[in-house]
């Protein structure tokens, strides 16, 4: 990464290149072609939701997109839960709510905007995804915060699953990684897809190693954390949050 936190996109810079993706989104299958085995993390995280919290009611979908991780869970699971979605793009969210409606007949809220703001009450959803969206985070204090509030959102023995690009603790290895995403990239759409990619990335993203990040949730509560994949810059993983019972 070159571009230095305090110059990275803004909230409404990255809210207007979403506002025009939302046709690439709403695929199911090809929706993430710029991420590395997305259908596999998509898989996985959904997979890992049911196992770690088998009595799902109501999820919280951040960073929704289109819908199409929660669509998934709605398909693994097989039955209705409520559903909560946000996202910075307008356009997506409504693009989202109309898919996810089809697959449930619980409510679906959408929450237009940043995250971090959300009013949301503590305890009031058994399963959060969060998919491509924490890498949005900046600083220590911004990942940190945003973390704790999503365990608070939990409820005991809730889960937080996410799948999302990440960076590498050692210079030499995180340099070797983003050869390779540059290779897979170039293999995708060409050299010149491969740096439109890169661009926006350095422009807007800031990730974290997945080894920052799991301490991290260890830190603010969680009781146990799992990393489920890791394939050059991306990694699936999340936590349980203890349930009252083992509190």
């Amino acid at each position: 990464m070159k571009t230095p936190l305090q110059d990275k996109s803004s909230i409404h810079e990255i809210r207007e290149r979403f506002d025009g993706d939302v046709e690439r989104f709403s695929n199911l299958e090809t929706g993430q072609v710029a991420t590395i085995d997305a259908p596999l993390a998509m898989e996985l995280i959904t997979q890992a939701a049911i196992a770690a919290t088998p009595e799902i009611r109501k999820v919280l979908d951040i960073g929704c997109g289109a819908g199409n991780n929660t669509i998934k869970l709605l398909k693994s699971y097989g039955r209705s839960f409520a559903c909560d979605l946000s996202d910075l793009s307008l356009p997506m969210l409504e693009r989202a709510k109309q898919r996810v409606s089809a697959e449930t007949s619980e409510p679906v809220v959408t929450w237009a905007g940043d995250f971090r703001a959300l009013p949301i009450e503590d305890g009031s959803y058994d399963v959060i995804l969060a998919a491509a969206v924490l890498h949005h985070l900046r600083d220590d204090a911004d990942w940190e915060a945003a973390f704790a509030a999503m365990f608070r959102w939990l409820k005991p023995g809730g889960s937080l699953w996410i799948t999302d690009l990440v960076t590498q603790e050692a210079d030499g290895i995180d340099r070797m990684m983003w050869q390779r995403y540059r290779a897979y990239l170039a293999g995708v759409g060409g050299e010149e897809y491969a740096d439109k990619v890169l661009a926006y990335i350095d422009r807007e993203d800031s990730p974290r190693p997945v080894t920052y990040q799991l301490d991290l949730m260890r830190r603010v509560g969680f009781q146990s954390v799992d990393l489920l994949h890791k394939h050059s810059c991306f990694a699936a993983f999340g936590g349980i949050k203890g349930s009252l019972e083992s509190a």
